[in-house]
């Protein structure tokens, strides 16, 4: 879903307040206003809008702060075809796999934001693999996302780190509170991942094909990529 955008600035400003509290070195600076994305993205990704959230996001200052749960960051936008490569770990989803936007990396594991449809607004989380990916959605929607995060920080589950980033306490983890698991960049259950799947609409037969599945995928985008150059 999309938030409205007064919804997402609340919420990002929490995520502020608590990450500064924890000891993160977040600079204040004057919001920016949203502005186009660059042309491109409606080409490569097949979308005829762009939520005003995603171009919000993308105009505040922050590319150079490692201010992501586990020193993740915020991608930049993408300059060109090659930025679906990393959807081919798009088996299985419940949406088209091209309508979604790399948006947060963190180390084995990105963020997309689902850029239309019935699913626009969502964040789902892939797993760099040899053999597959394992999608499953991360939260409904940004604002949720940052609010987990926020609780995260309370709940001593994401503490500041010599490297000045917030780093993860997984051993530590009280999801017992209400913490979402999905929301943070971590490894997770196999059992809680199954049931997560299914219960956000990913074609498990899909995924259980393996390497036959994500090597079909990988000929798709080869060959979307090949009719936009």
């Amino acid at each position: 879903m999309l938030d409205d955008l007064d919804v997402l600035r609340a919420a990002v400003a929490r995520y502020r307040a608590a990450a500064r509290a924890a000891g993160l070195d977040w600079p204040d600076e004057p919001e920016k206003p949203a502005g186009p994305p660059p042309e491109q993205v409606y080409r490569i990704f097949g979308v005829d809008h762009v939520a005003e959230q995603l171009t919000w996001l993308y105009a505040q200052p922050w590319r150079e702060l490692q201010i992501l749960p586990d020193g993740g960051w915020l991608e930049p936008w993408p300059p060109g075809v090659d930025a679906l490569d990393g959807l081919h770990m798009s088996v299985g989803t419940p949406f088209p796999w091209r309508q979604q936007l790399p948006l947060f990396h963190f180390h084995n594991l990105i963020y997309n934001f689902v850029l239309a449809g019935e699913h626009e607004g969502e964040i789902w989380r892939f797993e760099f693999g040899p053999d597959g990916s394992d999608p499953v959605r991360a939260a409904v929607s940004l604002a949720p996302l940052f609010d987990q995060w926020t609780r995260g920080v309370g709940e001593g589950v994401l503490v500041h780190d010599e490297g000045g980033w917030l780093r993860i306490e997984e051993d530590e983890v009280p999801w017992a509170t209400g913490l979402d698991p999905v929301a943070f960049p971590i490894d997770l259950d196999e059992d809680l991942l199954r049931q997560r799947q299914r219960e956000c609409g990913v074609d498990l037969a899909a995924v259980a094909a393996g390497f036959e599945r994500y090597e079909q995928m990988i000929r798709t985008v080869d060959a979307v990529k090949a009719s936009l150059t």
